[in-house]
């Protein structure tokens, strides 16, 4: 159930005396329960955007009544609509730079929806934060996912510098922090603004179904990556180290988006390290009614991320719950589902030779899978993780 019980209320009639003067004023229950604010939202599939949409839908089918305001981030997208139970609302964008928007209608409209509501959830980096968090006529609860990470560069520089110094401002204002552990957040640099009122609550990691090996290329050992084709994924070092490998019946399924990613692709520079190996799929963007297919066709999962632009790796616990062990960087947060579970290997972020060594090791002495699966279970079930968002909404709600 929502709040539905404890925080609508009848519409009542408030006398209070300015100057001398009686004023009536009418109160209105809140159309809302929650608000969520964030700069993309479904369709864009991104962890960020995963995280907000996982958590939206799944209160809105315990009876919360949840509006999404984001930017519309493709023209075609409509204004306003419904998906899964979820309202959503989307600000014309006036521009784009780098991986964030420009316009004034996402400030607008959130403090719109959030006079109609009881307690706000932003998503941060949010470039809108601090001034959000400023002018909130309700609670603010803010889900801080990571750090933003960009290639050198003035104009970079400058942009890293605004959106932190909005997280700063927006946390600072918050009631309480989310973020998905707090082995992430300690290496943060925003750690200050966050320890005050930290919550650790990992994302909800929604298991597939159980499908068909349809991508599967023979009988060798499969690796598989799945996620955007950006630099901080650190695709190529998982291709060279598959290379290296040098194993004639392994297959390498690489999954994920590269035409339409906020701030570019390294497509063309994943392709460069692959050449011309049969071996090496890529794959496109694998939709969702196509996960459960994709996690049945690999022997193992790979998240060779290079920066901590990476807070967590959703996509490897989803692996866990199929059965698929994880080879992932040692970096905060990261790190965190394989040392919980010990289902997998952890291995330096950039190390070509671990990685080779990590997929032998996988390869040639595989965990079992159904351990692996009942610990991730226990971990990381979505239903523990919407209990806890629902307790911090509404302790912030009063």
């Amino acid at each position: 159930m929502g709040l539905t019980s404890s925080w609508r209320v009848p519409e009542t009639a408030r006398r209070t005396s300015r100057g001398g003067a009686t004023i009536v004023r009418t109160e209105t229950p809140a159309e809302n329960d929650l608000v969520i604010v964030l700069t993309y939202y479904a369709p864009y599939v991104s962890g960020l955007t995963n995280v907000a949409r996982d958590v939206a839908e799944g209160l809105a089918a315990r009876g919360w009544r949840v509006c999404v305001v984001a930017s519309k981030h493709e023209p075609s997208l409509p204004n306003d609509e419904v998906i899964n139970g979820v309202r959503v609302v989307r600000a014309p964008v006036l521009a784009k730079v780098g991986k964030g928007t420009i316009g004034i209608n996402l400030t607008r409209l959130a403090l719109r929806e959030m006079r109609r509501s009881r307690v706000a959830n932003l998503h941060l980096p949010l470039i809108e934060a601090s001034l959000l968090t400023r002018f909130a006529p309700i609670p603010v609860v803010s889900t801080y996912h990571c750090d933003v990470s960009l290639p050198p560069g003035l104009v970079n520089a400058a942009q890293r510098e605004m959106v932190d110094r909005a997280s700063k401002g927006g946390l600072r204002r918050s009631a309480s922090t989310v973020v998905t552990s707090e082995d992430y957040a300690r290496e943060s640099r925003l750690w200050l603004q966050i320890a005050p009122h930290m919550v650790a609550i990992p994302p909800p990691c929604l298991p597939v179904p159980e499908a068909s090996p349809t991508y599967r290329r023979g009988d060798g050992f499969h690796v598989g990556f799945l996620g955007r084709l950006v630099e901080e994924k650190g695709v190529e070092h998982l291709v060279d180290a598959f290379l290296a490998l040098d194993d004639p019946d392994a297959r390498l399924l690489i999954g994920g988006d590269h035409s339409r990613i906020a701030g570019g692709s390294v497509v063309d520079r994943v392709r460069a390290h692959a050449g011309d190996d049969p071996r090496i799929e890529l794959l496109g963007f694998v939709p969702d009614d196509r996960l459960g297919e994709f996690y049945a066709s690999i022997d193992a999962f790979a998240l060779p991320s290079i920066n901590a632009f990476e807070a967590f790796g959703i996509v490897q616990v989803v692996g866990m719950l199929a059965g698929v062990p994880a080879l992932v960087s040692d970096l905060p947060g990261v790190r965190l589902p394989v040392e919980r579970t010990g289902f997998g290997r952890i291995v330096p972020p950039g190390d070509v030779p671990a990685l080779r060594d990590g997929l032998a090791a996988l390869r040639d002495t595989p965990p079992d899978p159904a351990a692996g699966r009942a610990a991730a279970a226990a971990s990381f079930s979505v239903e523990s993780v919407l209990d806890a968002y629902e307790a911090v909404f509404t302790k912030a709600a009063g």
